[in-house]
């Protein structure tokens, strides 16, 4: 397999989604899992990310569709493409596993992947982030990461415009 295909391999679906988590359940690796858009990868989203894999021994990120950037971020995004945006994330060391979502939440994946820590930025109050109660109630953690001042996608485009 060469570099690319194995970048490929981390972006995850369906049966193939299913087979890894059971891999990784059958070695009794804490999984961690977070989303978000992602949609122009900037030095916040690094140490976040690094942040979040520190937590466990798997990072798995839930990336929204195209369509649901859209729908949550407005006309004009996502800048990059849902295919660009998780190789991107993939070609990330930290990054064991990238799951498209086209909800506007990913409450569904959170059900299916039943991660032993769930971690979203520090804007969000711990009870409120979407997936709280699923996953205390299997046992695992909820946990925020304060934001990198001065890093936001919204904040890169209004300085280009």
């Amino acid at each position: 397999m060469n570099t690319l295909e194995f970048l490929q391999s981390k972006i995850k679906s369906g049966l193939t989604l299913e087979r890894q988590l059971a891999y990784w359940r059958f070695r009794n690796e804490k999984i961690v899992f977070t989303n978000g858009c992602f949609d122009l990868l900037h030095p916040g989203h690094i140490e976040y990310l690094a942040k979040a894999s520190d937590l466990g021994d798997v990072l798995i990120i839930g990336l929204n569709t195209d369509a649901s950037v859209k729908r949550l971020k407005g006309e004009g995004r996502p800048i990059q493409n849902q295919e660009a945006r998780a190789l991107v994330l993939a070609a990330l060391g930290n990054v064991n596993g990238v799951v498209f979502f086209d909800e506007d939440t990913p409450l569904e994946l959170i059900k299916q992947i039943q991660p032993d820590v769930l971690v979203k930025g520090g804007d969000y109050e711990v009870k409120d982030i979407v997936g709280y109660e699923e996953v205390k109630a299997k046992g695992g953690q909820v946990l925020t990461i304060p934001f990198v001042d001065g890093f936001s996608t919204s904040g890169i485009l209004e300085k280009i415009k």
